[in-house]
């Protein structure tokens, strides 16, 4: 799924969003640079795996926080997290590094990536990338949920320290 089809199933979901293009970004830093509406709301997102590499993560959080793996790894009950490799994102999740999404599980055909969601966001409008790194669609968060349950993929909403 591209840009443009993302903006499709929004639409055919009925998903209310609104969509900011903008020079490529690669890093929530680049996004603080970027002169956009709204971008206090923007997420970022950070794809990990276990240490056995049998369980991959797409953790969601505030940009302003940062993530301690251990306490992240304690709080979803898994094993050692360690960053995934740029290829794993681009085959399990078909997007490129800087492009990394939460609604890019729905590219997980084989189910591998749990869901992983910062509380804070829950009743929020949130800002995430539409499968490429040059626009930002800005969602609520039920609505992106609602669309990740649709894929049959899990998720968990937590607190991350």
């Amino acid at each position: 799924m591209n840009k443009q089809e993302t903006y499709e199933y929004l639409k055919n979901s009925n998903i209310d969003y609104e969509v900011v293009e903008h020079e490529k970004v690669f890093t929530i830093d680049e996004v603080d640079e970027l002169n956009i509406p709204g971008k206090e709301k923007i997420a970022k997102n950070l794809f990990l795996r276990d240490d056995k590499k049998l369980n991959y993560y797409l953790v969601t959080l505030p940009a302003h926080k940062k993530v301690d793996l251990k306490s992240l790894r304690k709080e979803i009950g898994r094993r050692r997290l360690s960053f995934a490799q740029n290829k794993d994102v681009e085959n399990i999740l078909n997007v490129t590094a800087g492009s990394v999404t939460p609604i890019a599980v729905i590219n997980d055909v084989e189910n591998k990536v749990i869901s992983v969601f910062d509380e804070e966001l829950k009743n929020k409008v949130i800002g995430i990338h539409p499968m490429e790194n040059s626009a930002t669609v800005f969602i609520s968060f039920e609505d992106l949920i609602k669309s990740i349950k649709d894929y049959q993929n899990r998720i968990i909403i937590c607190k991350i320290k």
